[in-house]
């Protein structure tokens, strides 16, 4: 059966690996993916991830990382844009996160990045999704 949301999916395999404490997970490899991963590395949600190849199919294999004290990095994930309802944010309309905390992370022109640094270009785009 085809997947009809692969970064619903991603989201879903690093919310479960999480919540069991889990030291890495593998992804289907798909370009956006690996920009997501660059921006979770960038903002240090993620300790690192690298591009695998197991039988000709390319995977992104994320390090997850933990607090000293044993807490997730990251709290929750949540898809906001769904293949059947797009969701869009021009540079005047990005979210706003409350007390700083989290991030959520837009599919501009420009490429895939954080809100702060969506508003810093001027530029707006669709709403990949949001982490605290």
């Amino acid at each position: 059966m085809a997947m009809t949301d692969p970064i619903a999916d991603m989201l879903t395999r690093i919310r479960n690996q999480i919540r069991v404490f889990g030291k890495e997970v593998e992804i289907p490899f798909s370009r956006i993916k690996e920009g997501i991963a660059k921006v979770l590395k960038e903002q240090d949600y993620i300790k690192d991830y690298t591009v695998l190849s197991k039988n000709n199919r390319k995977f992104l294999n994320l390090q997850l990382k933990y607090l000293k004290n044993g807490k997730n990095r990251i709290s929750d994930l949540k898809r906001v844009s769904k293949p059947g309802l797009r969701t869009y944010a021009g540079k005047e309309k990005l979210p706003k996160i409350i007390a700083n905390r989290g991030m959520v992370i837009l599919s501009t022109s420009s490429g895939i990045m954080v809100d702060r640094e969506a508003k810093e270009k001027g530029v707006g785009g669709e709403i990949l999704c949001r982490i605290w």
